[in-house]
């Protein structure tokens, strides 16, 4: 537990209606009271905590910003500390010039993540509701943000502890044994512990079978658009981001290298990338662009393949098809204001998920988000489940099972019990890790440091 008092600005920095000044610490009230005065004459430490006053803050004799001032006492706040948030006018200098005065009157400036990190140090969210924190900040789509809200809440937390608690009740049964090895101590035969290793295992093996299902939630679909030249693909990409993102022209070959970029559809997060049109070419640069093109197919969760409507169907449109793996792809046949050639029908033998399509005018783009959905199959997700969020949970996880593992076949071998305690200590380990509650500093300083200031 720390106890200095740290500060910073929780919002955004920018114009905006309120800035939030946050003040943590023990010596939280007497600074603010330093620097405030209630329009009532009461000082914030007379007041009871979670309450407010209406004031203005003051450098010195000089006024600087009518403001609404909150407090919150320990241990019932974000940190377990004292809290005040001082609520300003919106604005850099305004919110910065507060900022300032806090920090003179006492406070140090926090640093990324600080807050949260308090939170977690003094017993408020254990290090997998921490890292959902910054998850829920940086949520870019409705799932994303509900999966984040339930880790938070300890939807990940319940399930390892599940996991532990049996972990933990084996151990001690074994503890007992090495102890008292004439005694009769239930639920150590063989067959017993072996069922029982057998149940954590599955345990183990479903939680890390949610890791690619909150990456995806998370971080979004790795998504590719693919085809020959000028089906328009950059205008598709440009529709979708909302700006200008690749360039269109009417020249074979505009697009020369992949051009990336995150955005929602629907419920959906795409990281979506725009590739050079798949042909053969003699220039130099455009075939790089097209092997890129060609590797990022075989790498991508997601292709979008698009079509000309206004074109017959050719041989290099042939071609992309037999090259792209059916249950990821949507055939996305583009143009679909303008008189249609294109013969989809034959196309349909090998992609049946077909969209019609006008990349100009955005026509078609729900029944693309509802495509997405019959391949991703997020709607079977359960959002409020435990999710892996991160890497460092996942192989937290996994190199708990790996030890749940290893003992298993040490009952199946019949070692001794005591070797079978050694890698159910090293599985509950893991698992203390995953969750912090015993984790070295380095750690939680390199969770925290992802954070932005003033959270």
């Amino acid at each position: 537990m720390k106890n200095d008092t740290i500060a910073a600005i929780a919002t955004a920095r920018g114009q905006s209606g309120v800035s939030i000044i946050k003040i943590s610490g023990s010596d939280s009230i007497e600074i603010a009271d330093k620097i405030f005065k209630s329009a009532n004459g009461s000082k914030i430490k007379d007041i009871e905590g979670y309450q407010a006053l209406y004031g203005k803050i003051y450098d010195k004799d000089e006024y600087l910003d009518e403001v609404i001032v909150l407090k919150f006492t320990s241990p019932h706040s974000y940190t377990g500390e004292d809290v005040v948030e001082i609520q300003c006018h919106g604005g850099i200098y305004i919110s910065e010039m507060i900022l300032k005065l806090v920090l003179d009157s006492g406070a140090s400036l926090a640093s990324p993540g600080e807050f949260t990190q308090r939170a977690y140090l003094n017993g408020k969210l254990d290090l997998t509701e921490a890292e959902s924190v910054m998850d829920i900040i940086s949520a870019q789509g409705k799932k994303a943000a509900k999966a984040a809200l339930a880790a938070k809440d300890g939807a990940l937390s319940k399930k390892i502890e599940k996991v532990k608690k049996e972990l933990l009740n084996i151990a001690s049964h074994l503890s007992a044994y090495s102890d008292y090895p004439d005694e009769d101590i239930p639920g150590l035969g063989s067959e017993n512990l072996k069922d029982r290793l057998e149940e954590i295992s599955n345990d183990l093996e479903a939680l890390l079978g949610t890791y690619e299902a909150g990456k995806i939630i998370k971080e979004g679909v790795d998504t590719v658009i693919i085809g020959k030249p000028n089906v328009g693909k950059s205008t598709l990409m440009n529709y979708l981001v909302g700006q200008e993102k690749s360039i269109v022209t009417d020249l074979p070959g505009t697009t020369r290298d992949i051009v990336e970029e995150t955005i929602s559809l629907g419920d959906f997060i795409l990281k979506i990338s725009d590739t050079a049109g798949i042909r053969d070419t003699n220039d130099v640069i455009e075939q790089i662009g097209v092997k890129r093109a060609k590797d990022k197919i075989n790498t991508a969760d997601l292709i979008f393949a698009v079509f000309d409507l206004s074109r017959d169907l050719s041989t290099e449109d042939l071609e992309l098809v037999e090259n792209v793996d059916p249950s990821k792809t949507i055939a996305i046949l583009n143009k679909s204001d303008l008189d249609i050639k294109f013969d989809y029908k034959k196309l349909a033998k090998k992609l049946k998920r077909q969209v019609f399509i006008s990349a100009e005018t955005g026509s078609g783009v729900k029944d693309l988000a509802a495509a997405i959905a019959d391949i991703i199959k997020v709607e079977q997700i359960d959002l409020d489940d435990g999710f892996l969020f991160n890497r460092r949970q996942f192989e937290c996880a996994k190199k708990a099972l790996n030890s749940v593992k290893e003992a298993l076949d040490a009952v199946q071998q019949e070692m001794t019990l005591d070797a079978i305690e050694v890698l159910i200590e090293e599985a509950i380990e893991e698992l203390l890790l995953l969750t912090g509650e015993r984790v070295s500093e380095v750690v939680t300083n390199e969770v925290f440091s992802r954070f932005c200031v003033g959270k």
